[in-house]
Formats: C-alpha cells, structure tokens, sequence
C-alpha cells in the first residue's frame, strides 16, 4: 500500500493508551497492515505499532525472518511475521533480562532495556483468528516493545540507568550494535 510517516518521540500522539480494534476482516483494517508492513520494511524494523504511524489502534506488526535477513539484526533470533491485534502479555514470571533496543520513533539512539524473558502473547490477526504463543528471548523483546507503544510507553521510559543510553554511533562505535 503505503510507506508512512513514522512518529518521533515527543508527538504526543505516540504518548496515549491506543483504542481496542472492534471489527475484524475490514478493508480499513486490511489496509493499515499492508501500511504497516510497508513501512516496516523500508525502514529495516522488527516491529511497528499502528500508533507509531498516527493510527490510534491495538495493532502491531513484527517479524525478523532470517530468510529475508535484516541489516539492523544481523545475528537476531528468527521471528515469524506476524500481525497482532488487541493484543494482551502474560509474563511467566518476573524474571527480566536486559539488552538493548532501538526504535524506529527514536532514531539514531539505543538504551539498555529490562524486559520480561519468558511470556505469553494472544490476540487476533486482522481477520480475527486467534493468536496464541509461548516465546523468549529475541522474540519476547519484540512483542513487549511494540506492546509498550500501545499503552503510550516509549523504551527509553523503561531505562533503569541513563548512562545505558545514547546515541548508536557513540554507544558503540564499532557497528557491533544496530539501530532497531
């Protein structure tokens, strides 16, 4: 469809709780994920919340497939592609492991992250079919991530320690981290 706009921090718009999707299967609905997808793609991400493109809904998109292979996560565990909406996180436990993420509505900047290391997503795809998965790792950090967007919560937000956060280039020199 469209490559859109991504928007920066500081937009109020990415700050608010997004609203509950109500109707599965739409052409409205159909055309945001092919938006969403599009977008994704041009700008190498691993995930993108609709909020991220001005659309205040439940929905996102993610996915790190090895065969297609993605600049910015070279080394990443495989994610399948997948479009998630309405979705709810059920952490197993309270174990977290930190490391470090980027976003695309944050460009240029990377921050050392606590997230859940083990956890359960559900929700639907965009014709209202259930969604169901057990994941950790690369996986979990993705979908908490996009997560986050939806309830107005930016990664940076979640740093424990603001000396684990700053510019890519500054960060880590060498290139051995990218930009999410």
């Amino acid at each position: 469809m469209a490559v859109k706009e991504v928007l920066k921090m500081g937009d109020v718009r990415l700050l608010r709780r997004a609203q509950e999707v109500t109707s599965f299967g739409t052409p409205e609905l159909r055309a945001l994920l092919a938006d969403m997808h599009d977008t994704m793609r041009a700008l190498d991400g691993a995930g993108l919340a609709a909020p991220q493109i001005g659309v205040n809904l439940r929905v996102v998109i993610f996915g790190a497939e090895k065969a297609r292979g993605n600049p910015r996560y070279p080394d990443a565990a495989e994610v399948p592609l997948t479009a998630l909406v309405n979705p709810v996180i059920t952490p197993f436990s309270d174990a977290a492991e930190e490391d470090w993420e980027g976003c695309l509505s944050v460009p240029g900047l990377r921050g050392l992250v606590p997230r859940y290391a083990r956890l359960r997503y559900r929700g639907n795809d965009g014709h209202g079919a259930p969604v169901d998965r057990t994941v950790s790792g690369f996986h979990a950090r993705v979908v908490q991530h996009e997560c986050d967007h939806l309830d107005g919560i930016l990664y940076p937000m979640r740093i424990r320690d603001l000396r684990n956060f700053g510019f890519t280039e500054v960060l880590f020199p060498d290139g051995a981290q990218r930009e999410e």
